[in-house]
């Protein structure tokens, strides 16, 4: 999502549920889930298992959206992923563990060059975008603060590279992912889920994101509650974010590239909606894509065929 625009843009999908994009202290955010669902109730396409409500999360159709804007400025051909850890993430039990850590990871290793990912390579041949990812390399931050404030996540990207614990990468995407104890003062959990912006740092511009772990709130930041592909809800619900804010970050990195007349960016045009290319898991949560050897619920994003615009798991499913 796009951090810094004019005050008061609204964005409007035209899917089940309407989502509101704005500013506040000088960003625009992507916000939470708008319409959280009950455990078990999830729209469309409903049948009865064991004496309740089931349904596949099928929501939003592929009718033709507003399209996307090239404003000019650049785009990241392919985009280096940097994790920085923030937090408890040594915890025995629950979402904030080394085995919560492992599968973001397999995410970062494996979303590019997916059907999915692969969306993001159709919208322009001028400035292209591969479609792929690299994965860079990770590192802890020992800070012990329970809130933290923006400038404060850009202090802590900012230290991860001068201290040289992660590299300079003008191509990098920098991912500040806190652990459940933390939350981000600006609104994390009642606001929104995560953001994306650029900035000039030491070292030179830096892309960077901040995606909390949506244990600390399901039904705001997670789409199925208390299950999930991977067993792990609040990682589960924090890959989907981290997928929408690298696309995002790939497309428009610094908020001048790829957006519509309204300020939505590639993903925000799909958000919260996952399509009716669905399966069950072993566990019975629901996924809509396979890679790296796990099963994953990511938000669609908008793929360009030809003059139209079009909500997709990847380019033939929607």
């Amino acid at each position: 999502m796009k951090k810094f625009l004019c005050i008061g843009i609204i964005v409007i999908w035209s899917v089940l549920l309407t989502a509101n994009v704005f500013a506040q202290n000088g960003k625009v955010i992507f916000p939470v889930n708008p319409k959280p669902l009950p455990e078990g109730i999830i729209p469309e396409t409903s049948i009865t298992e064991s004496g309740r409500i089931r349904a596949a999360l099928t929501t939003g159709g592929t009718t033709s959206t507003t399209a996307l804007i090239d404003h000019g400025g650049p785009v990241i051909n392919t985009p280096t992923i940097y994790l920085i850890w923030y937090g408890n993430w040594n915890q025995a039990n629950g979402s904030d563990t080394p085995a919560g850590q492992q599968i973001i990871r397999d995410w970062a290793n494996s979303i590019g060059g997916t059907p999915h990912y692969q969306i993001n390579s159709s919208y322009s041949t001028t400035k292209p975008i591969s479609g792929n990812v690299l994965y860079g390399g990770e590192t802890t931050d020992t800070g012990t603060r329970t809130s933290l404030t923006d400038n404060q996540i850009r202090t802590v990207v900012n230290n991860a590279i001068t201290s040289g614990r992660l590299p300079y990468n003008a191509n990098g995407v920098y991912f500040v992912i806190t652990s459940s104890n933390v939350t981000a003062s600006s609104g994390f959990c009642t606001q929104y889920c995560g953001w994306h912006t650029s900035a000039t740092l030491t070292s030179g511009k830096v892309r960077y994101s901040f995606v909390g772990n949506a244990k600390r709130c399901l039904s705001s930041c997670a789409a199925q509650g208390t299950v999930s592909p991977n067993g792990n809800p609040g990682i589960d619900g924090a890959i989907s974010v981290l997928t929408h804010e690298l696309e995002e970050a790939n497309s428009d990195p610094d908020l001048n590239a790829w957006y519509d007349s309204s300020g939505a960016e590639n993903a925000d045009k799909c958000a919260w909606t996952f399509g009716h290319f669905q399966f069950q898991t072993a566990n019975g949560a629901w996924a809509n894509m396979t890679f790296g050897g796990r099963n994953w619920l990511i938000q669609r994003n908008l793929w360009k065929s030809g003059s139209s615009w079009l909500c997709m798991v990847d380019s033939t499913h929607n």
